[in-house]
């Protein structure tokens, strides 16, 4: 029997376990990536575990969240990732130089390598034929210092593409097309494979909008084969050198296959406040619109940003409409200043936005109050935005363009289109705001690593106790983000100092929650949270674990989990529940005091809690490997290495 993409991928970088869907199993990451919002913790790990140099093939540190320097907490932590990269060996993307996922697709990724990055999106790089992964920026300090990664072997679905899209549909219609077939919960353990005849049709940048916003199914990830197509990107961008074939047997076999024909795809939207929640453009025509907001990793290429100053030349924007674009990188925007397209944008009445994430996480361009914001962007929670009563729709580039001159949801396919935009022979390439590249994987032994007041230790926890003594803490409904547990937009700047950062967890659902837990805490009681179907989901931050760590939470009992979440929550020594009957979660209340006489025996797989406030028993069950149960047994993966750390040294 022939082997799928992922499954060679798999073989290719195996280092132990069994390869049976849902066994553990670990593998080899040749390449590593962080961002600012969650690499400053991951690299204080990195620190913490004593190691001289990073040992992965390549590591970059990218700023591109927190790029707005209000105080001196985001400037500080800039300096600090500048100079740990210069001390232990990675290449350093500075501010201004545009977003990670679009930089590494540009200028490091490579087919047939796998990419481990502490944000949720890295999976961006499976559109160039990469095994690239989201993970807790623990799991990532471990992977830079030549550590494996583990992951359950996956099931693999199979997304037959075939036909060719229709002028005005793109390839962000495509993948919210698998959206709505899928939706967003559901598809943990799973990794989507796209082939089919109409793969040819789709170039890089496309392929790579697909791949990145695959992470709101709750897929480990996406992959795209690695062709003629991918060939020629790399090409374009002087990187030749690293291309390979990359292609699934001819006899492959899959766990199930979707056929998509692509000429049947149409302009679409999803609506709030969920990105699986689809519909047709066609069905909200005429809908009155406030602002359109181009950009993010998901769709700010030269080839989106090239189509949008085509569509926009000549034209201008509503005027009741604000319409701002964010490059994706210094390449794009230089791209389009040399063929004199960023002229046409601005003369239409739009503003431009630095190459950073900005508005898709948050820290400017919030909507009006009850505004209806079109962005090109990946996720449409509720409250992202800034702007709590804010409508948001995410849509295609060619939508927005659309949106931004009507000032109503109108069908993109109506509009003057051009061609198709055709990649350049060659791109522009400027990699001066790369610092360090010739000391990569070596560093600089002696470099001085600066420290600003707000950058505090990462904390660690304590090892399991023998029995629980809790409190529910709070009880969450379904689909609960990382974003209800630590908000990003402008308290990612406490991110570098957790006890800080601690006080607003979980502020947009229960802003008393960190007094609450507290007084737990202090009272020598651990803290509980309760919730339903697919926890987690959104962002990779760690600090959603790490946070409610150090407020003394021991247990989440949920109905379900969503991947990188659930793994975090390991990591820093929390035990993930499930209910073993849906239904006991409607019985539980906010402080009902929750006992088990033997915790560890919990981490076996199915045990019992016992409500004492209410005077009732339920059970709930575990899925953990011996190598997780060791983790929480230890309080957390930090402690666990700190003393294998220890005992090496003795």
């Amino acid at each position: 029997m022939g082997r799928n993409i992922v499954e060679k991928l798999l073989d290719a970088h195996w280092v132990a376990g069994e390869r049976q869907p849902g066994r553990e199993v670990a593998i080899r990451i040749d390449q590593c990536l962080t961002q600012d919002a969650t690499g400053t913790m991951a690299y204080l790990q990195f620190e913490s575990m004593g190691l001289d140099r990073i040992r992965a093939e390549l590591a970059v540190s990218y700023v591109d969240h927190n790029t707005i320097q209000v105080g001196f907490e985001n400037a500080d932590d800039h300096a600090y990732l500048r100079t740990a990269a210069q001390r232990y060996g990675a290449i350093f993307s500075k501010p201004g130089n545009g977003i990670c996922h679009q930089l590494h697709l540009e200028r490091f990724g490579l087919p047939g390598k796998t990419l481990l990055g502490s944000d949720s999106h890295t999976p961006t790089g499976g559109g160039i034929g990469m095994l690239a992964m989201g993970a807790g920026g623990i799991d990532v300090a471990v992977a830079m210092g030549g550590g494996p990664f583990y992951l359950s072997w996956p099931r693999v679905r199979l997304i037959k593409l075939t036909g060719r899209l229709q002028p005005g549909v793109s390839a962000k219609d495509v993948i919210l097309k698998v959206l709505e077939r899928f939706g967003t919960k559901g598809n943990v353990g799973w990794i989507l494979e796209y082939g089919g005849p109409g793969v040819a049709t789709l170039d890089v940048p496309a392929r790579a909008t697909i791949t990145n916003m695959g992470t709101e199914l709750g897929v480990t990830t996406s992959v795209f084969p690695s062709d003629d197509m991918t060939r020629g990107f790399l090409e374009a961008q002087g990187r030749a050198d690293g291309w390979v074939a990359l292609a699934a047997d001819a006899d492959a076999s899959y766990d199930d296959v979707f056929e998509l024909d692509l000429a049947a795809v149409e302009p679409l939207a999803a609506c709030p406040h969920s990105p699986g929640n689809i519909a047709t453009i066609a069905s909200l025509a005429g809908k009155t619109v406030s602002q359109v907001l181009i950009g993010s990793c998901t769709n700010a290429s030269y080839r989106d940003l090239k189509t949008v100053a085509l569509l926009l030349r000549g034209k201008h924007v509503h005027p009741e409409v604000s319409v701002g674009v964010a490059p994706g990188s210094r390449q794009v925007v230089q791209m389009l200043a040399r063929e004199g397209l960023l002229e046409p944008i601005i003369s239409a009445g739009v503003r431009l936005f630095e190459n950073a994430c900005g508005f898709c996480i948050g820290n400017s361009a919030s909507p009006e109050s009850g505004g209806v914001s079109l962005r090109t962007s990946n996720r449409n929670f509720e409250g992202r935005s800034g702007t709590a009563d804010a409508q948001v729709y995410l849509v295609s580039p060619e939508t927005a363009v659309a949106a931004a001159l009507s000032g109503v949801f109108a069908d993109p396919r109506r509009l003057d289109h051009l061609g198709e935009v055709q990649r350049p022979d060659r791109f522009l390439v400027d990699d001066s705001l790369f610092l360090y590249r010739e000391t990569a994987g070596k560093g600089v032994q002696d470099a001085v690593i600066r420290r600003g007041p707000n950058i505090g230790e990462p904390p660690v926890g304590a090892p399991l106790p023998a029995a629980l003594d809790g409190v529910v803490a709070i009880k969450v409904g379904d689909k609960i983000t990382t974003d209800h547990i630590m908000p990003a937009g402008a308290r990612l700047k406490y991110r570098s100092n957790v006890p800080q950062y601690a006080r607003y967890v979980f502020e947009p659902v229960d802003p008393a929650f960190h007094d609450r837990a507290s007084a737990h805490r202090d009272a020598g009681r651990q803290n509980i949270i309760v919730a339903g179907e697919s926890y987690g989901q959104g962002s990779s931050r760690e600090h959603a674990a790490m946070c409610p760590m150090y407020l003394g939470v021991r247990l989440v009992v949920a109905k379900g989990f969503e991947r990188i979440h659930q793994a975090n929550l390991i990591n820093f020594g929390i035990i993930p529940c499930q209910f073993a009957d849906g239904a006991d979660y409607d019985r539980l209340r906010l402080d009902d005091r929750i006992a088990c006489d033997d915790l560890p025996a919990l981490l076996q797989g199915r045990g019992e809690l016992h409500n004492t406030t209410q005077g009732y028993r339920f059970g709930v069950t575990t899925a953990l490997t011996v190598r997780q149960r060791g983790i929480i047994l230890a309080g957390g993966l930090l402690r666990q290495v700190a003393a294998q750390t220890a005992r090496e040294g003795a």
